[in-house]
């Protein structure tokens, strides 16, 4: 088995969550086997994601960060091999929860190619990286939400665009274009941040997803822009 050094952060405990959800940063590769470091742009930019769903669960669900065990995607194991070994340790420490996954760029990526996880109940991409050939499964049962800025020039918006159209064949899957938004989600963070936490609550509590998300869940429409 792969060797793991992935570390899992926590935001937000409650005593008895209802649900688990995993925050996973991006980050581009600075060579094979670079260690993540907990002060890196990309993994900070995952903490104030992880304390808006923590707020929206209102004590009901566990919100916890992953740091992979490099940067990257171009070593092993891969940031899907971590999220692997996160939600091992999920079912452990917590049993048998729904588990959403939050995930930004590369984070957004591993979150997808991951959602086929027996507890995996709702998958959120923001500002989702994409590679030619990616084999993201149907996603069958899951609540998929893609959110992608139009000024993005990391990150194509079409690709994302494309496969959430795809997903809305088998499962709930949405898609939603913030206006002049860019890939570090700075200028526009609160509706990322805020977008994605109301999906999460929505999801795993059955919270009111808002008047935004409310016809992407419904089944209404499979994209918005805000």
């Amino acid at each position: 088995m792969t060797d793991v050094r992935a570390r899992l952060v926590d935001t937000s405990v409650p005593d008895r969550p209802e649900g688990v959800v995993l925050a996973l940063h991006g980050g581009g590769s600075r060579g094979r086997d670079v260690a993540v470091s907990p002060t890196q742009l990309s993994v900070l930019r995952m903490v104030p994601v992880a304390a808006r769903v923590a707020r929206a669960g209102r004590g009901r669900l566990a919100v916890l960060r992953l740091l992979n065990s490099s940067r990257g995607w171009n070593a092993r194991p891969t940031p899907v091999d971590d999220v692997a070994w996160a939600l091992d340790r999920v079912v452990e420490r917590f049993g048998e929860v729904p588990v959403a996954l939050v995930g930004h760029s590369l984070g957004g990526r591993a979150a997808l190619l991951a959602g086929d996880h027996d507890r995996v109940r709702s998958v959120v991409g923001l500002a989702t990286w994409l590679a030619p050939g990616d084999g993201v499964g149907p996603l069958a049962g899951r609540d998929v939400l893609l959110v992608h800025g139009d000024a993005d020039r990391v990150a194509r918006i079409a690709p994302a665009a494309a496969l959430a159209r795809r997903l809305a064949g088998t499962t709930r899957a949405g898609f939603v274009t913030v206006r002049g938004g860019s890939h570090s989600m700075l200028r526009h963070h609160r509706t990322f941040d805020g977008l994605a936490a109301r999906w999460v609550a929505a999801s795993l509590l059955g919270d009111p997803p808002g008047e935004v998300l409310a016809p992407l869940l419904a089944g209404e429409m499979s994209s918005v822009e805000v």
